[in-house]
């Protein structure tokens, strides 16, 4: 299995300035992660802008290799773990970790493939994006200023995330069995298949959805849900919308 510097992911999105890129590369760099992805930066050429260079100072490799998507679903492709970073609370937020918490799992579990996804320096992330992670980061800041720069953040959650690499945190000789991990893509083919049977069997109004959908969400991301499991739900989905489609014809 690929070791933790080769599984996390750290993924930049609607990021505004240059420097922050720049400065994001570094601290990657400085930690032992290569893997950059940004989503809809306001300057499509931003890993070649001279202020991202200059910022990067040294790392401007981590830039050259650097992948733009237009999308944060795009972003989390081949992930099947994935970390809001946001200082916000949420109402319905995925599961809560702080930072020494997360990296001692991702350490932990060598098949989790993470992409740790930070928000723009103005909004951070949106309710909607935050929604499609797995679990949610706040850095226990000063809460009279809690504000970190964006390569800050990313500074304190790679530290964190090397600290546990090295420490060598492992999990071989439980005996507790788990199945492939569900990718970020087959988690949200299940939600989309399963609100489609809700609305069909009538327990859940398309036009005024309330909470629900967010509320499962949450459920099903402390689940930690395996392939298997997401097949199964599915498998249910499908179930639901044909027995209630061979009513309505009978």
């Amino acid at each position: 299995m690929a070791n933790t510097f080769d599984r996390i992911r750290f993924v930049l999105v609607e990021t505004s300035h240059p420097g922050n890129v720049g400065s994001t590369a570094r601290a990657m760099k400085t930690m032992g992660f290569s893997d950059l992805v940004l989503v809809s930066p306001r300057d499509p050429e931003v890993t070649r802008h001279d202020e991202a260079i200059a910022l990067a100072s040294g790392a401007a490799d981590i830039l050259a290799t650097a992948r733009i998507f237009p999308t944060l679903d795009e972003a989390l492709a081949g992930c099947n773990f994935s970390v809001a970073l946001s200082a916000r609370p949420r109402e319905f937020s995925p599961p809560l970790f702080e930072p020494r918490q997360l990296a001692e799992q991702l350490a932990a579990d060598s098949a989790l493939q993470t992409a740790l996804v930070f928000g723009s320096e103005r909004y951070g992330l949106s309710n909607e994006q935050v929604s499609k992670c797995s679990a949610l980061v706040s850095v226990p800041a000063n809460p009279v200023y809690s504000s970190l720069n964006l390569a800050q953040a990313v500074q304190v959650i790679a530290y964190e995330c090397r600290i546990a690499a090295l420490g060598e945190v492992r999990t071989e000789n439980t005996t507790v069995f788990r199945g492939e991990r569900a990718s970020a893509e087959q988690v949200e083919g299940m939600f989309t298949h399963l609100e489609k049977a809700l609305v069909e069997i009538d327990f859940l109004d398309a036009d005024n959805p309330k909470k629900l959908m967010p509320r499962l969400r949450r459920l099903f991301a402390r689940a930690e849900l395996e392939v298997e499991e997401v097949n199964i739900l599915r498998g249910i989905a499908t179930q639901l919308i044909s027995k209630r489609q061979r009513i309505r014809k009978d």
